[in-house]
């Protein structure tokens, strides 16, 4: 077996077989690295969560406990020839591989619908998800098992070997891709959201979102050009430190993301609940805002405020008048707007079938048993005040007290 660490086949079916204390201590420090970033995870993991269930829960949860543990010890005890038991360190590096590189997507899949509300995409990335997780990851473990435990001198290892240089770089791509379609949807998700919602103070967690998955897909970005170079063994152990930071960085963000959403739809529910759609205007006059509607009326029940043109807020300044129009007109009211206002609001079932007088349909329009001093002075004069007057019937209100 040729000794460079760039040889395609140095790593694949056997360990290290160079003499550089660098590469050692450099593998050394990568598993080191990756075996920290998990164990701190799942400690988070643990920490952070009140209820231990969810998708999202269980996908980081394994992804860094049966993912990135096993797959750095398999190829410890793989690259240093710490065992003579071949097909445990690949069945820890094969099942570390499965739950590191399918569960990191998982974690992603399990927030997308917080950003993106579509059952048809979601179902979809799933479905993508699914299928890599066949096509990728079946054909790779199959060659991963023929390459490492055929017998060394027999000539059937060679096809085994050749397919998997093929097959490496065929599911790194693949998988790149699928992480690339995930980050790319979060992105563009999260921009637009960005757009939509004038609170300044939540653009932090936005923009941090964005930068991870920036940050992801350059990352695999590297992972693919060191494969594409045949650095084998240093391509699998960063590859470990790489999803261990992804896998952190994702905790980190998308952990506070539930919060934001949330009020991100608080803010959309409050505007949309005042802007409507242009064939709902009609609306607008029907249904008014709910402050407009709790706000105190400083009008009687019984008034128009529509039908108001004067200042009922505020004492009108007084003006000349002789003491019997004193008498009959209202003190803050001017007794044309009343009489409109409460013409305007009237029931109609009021109404008598003989059609009465002008005087005596506005004296006789409204059902109640208040009375009070006729508004119109020509129908009444100074010296019949203690006498019975032309009376106006006040609608009283419906509800008692």
């Amino acid at each position: 077996m040729v000794g460079s660490s760039r040889s395609p086949g140095n790593g694949i079916t056997g360990g290290y077989t160079g003499d550089s204390l660098t590469v050692r201590i450099t593998i050394a420090t990568l598993a080191g690295i990756t075996w920290y970033n998990a164990v701190e995870l799942i400690i988070l993991v643990f920490v952070t969560f009140s209820q231990y269930r969810g998708l999202y829960f269980w996908s980081l949860l394994i992804s860094s406990s049966v993912g990135l543990v096993p797959y750095s010890i398999g190829f410890l005890l793989k690259f240093f020839n710490l065992t003579d038991a071949t097909w445990l360190s690949v069945t820890l590096i094969t099942v570390g591989w499965w739950c590191m590189v399918t569960g990191q997507s998982i974690v992603l899949y399990s927030r997308l619908h917080l950003v993106l509300p579509n059952h048809r995409v979601l179902r979809r990335v799933l479905a993508m998800i699914i299928v890599n997780a066949v096509i990728l990851h079946v054909p790779t473990t199959v060659l991963t098992y023929g390459s490492n435990l055929a017998p060394e001198d027999d000539a059937s290892r060679l096809p085994y070997t050749n397919g998997y240089n093929i097959m490496e770089k065929i599911q790194m791509t693949g998988f790149c891709i699928q992480e690339f379609v995930l980050s790319a949807l979060y992105i563009v998700e999260t921009i637009r959201m960005l757009r939509l919602d004038p609170d300044r103070s939540k653009r932090k967690i936005m923009y941090q979102l964005v930068a991870i998955n920036m940050i992801i897909i350059l990352m695999d970005l590297a992972l693919l050009v060191i494969e594409y170079n045949n650095f084998y063994i240093m391509e699998t152990m960063i590859k470990g430190v790489v999803y261990s930071v992804k896998l952190k960085l994702e905790f980190a963000v998308l952990g506070k993301l539930v919060h934001l959403v949330r009020s991100h739809q608080l803010w959309k529910a409050e505007s949309t609940s005042y802007h409507h759609h242009p064939r709902q205007d009609h609306l607008r006059h029907r249904f008014p805002p709910i402050a407009a509607v709790t706000h105190p009326d400083p009008y009687p029940e019984f008034v128009d405020a529509s039908r108001v043109t004067s200042d009922l807020t505020h004492a009108a300044p007084p003006i000349a008048q002789n003491p019997a129009s004193r008498r009959r007109s209202h003190p803050y009211m001017d007794s044309d707007d009343v009489d409109i206002a409460m013409f305007e609001h009237s029931s109609t079932r009021t109404y008598s079938n003989n059609r009465p007088s002008p005087t005596d349909e506005v004296s006789h329009s409204w059902s109640g048993e208040t009375h009070t001093n006729s508004i119109y002075p020509d129908h009444e004069s100074s010296d019949s005040y203690p006498h019975k007057p032309n009376s106006i019937y006040l609608r009283t209100s419906d509800h008692p007290g």
